[in-house]
């Protein structure tokens, strides 16, 4: 009795302080695919507020061309009530999809129409010293590397951030390089920024970088999704 008495005890112990050590959420990210012309990108992340356990969602149209959301291209959902034990939020996620059916519409979004991933980040995988990663477009021929520049001032409740992307792209007609993203842009308590996904679109003509944003959270840190895109 004496030995399961204190098997429970470390085992309570240790829930304790992994909540300790993880108190902020973690979103989950979906991507809706692209317009027959690959002209826009539709995604969507969403997950459970910790404080509340509210299951959130938002939802975002990008014009790929000009790396920036279309007019109404982003909107969130809320849900009034706690999720039920074991739910992981998506219901937000369906709820927020069904009310914008006719954005998805507007800009022909077929979630069909899905990009094929080049690069997809495993947890706990290291990246290289300057941050960089190396993948390659088999279809096209084209290999490409990329490192993520970040900027970060202040700290506490004043800090602020940004990035930018220095792309390399080499095939047989030979090097051409890119700058990817928009480091004019300072984003409050983001912390630390990293490519989780690259995505290739179905014309092989554009690339969608996924950036997993580490937010500061009371006590801890949240995690949210943002995307950079680049017409090559």
């Amino acid at each position: 009795m004496l030995h399961k008495k204190t098997l429970l005890c470390a085992a309570a112990l240790l829930i304790l302080l992994t909540s300790a050590l993880w108190a902020g959420d973690s979103a989950a990210f979906v991507d809706f695919g692209f317009s027959p012309d690959g002209r826009y990108f539709m995604f969507a992340q969403y997950g459970v507020q910790t404080g509340t356990l509210r299951p959130w969602a938002d939802l975002f149209v990008v014009d790929v061309a000009q790396n920036n959301f279309v007019s109404n291209g982003r909107t969130s959902y809320v849900h009034d009530a706690q999720v039920f034990s074991g739910h992981d939020g998506s219901g937000a996620l369906y709820r927020i999809i069904s009310r914008n059916a006719a954005l998805a519409e507007q800009y022909r979004i077929n979630f069909l129409n899905l990009g094929q991933p080049l690069y997809i980040a495993m947890n706990g995988e290291a990246t290289a010293p300057d941050g960089g990663i190396e993948f390659r477009d088999f279809a096209s021929g084209n290999t490409y590397r990329a490192n993520l520049v970040p900027y970060v001032e202040g700290s506490g409740q004043n800090l602020r951030s940004s990035f930018f992307i220095n792309l390399e792209r080499i095939n047989a007609s030979g090097r051409r390089t890119y700058t990817v993203g928009t480091p004019q842009v300072k984003r409050p308590l983001i912390e630390e920024y990293r490519i989780r996904r690259v995505i290739v679109s179905p014309q092989s003509d554009s690339l969608i970088f996924v950036i997993e944003m580490k937010r500061q959270a009371a006590g801890s840190f949240d995690i949210r999704y943002m995307i950079e895109a680049i017409k090559l």
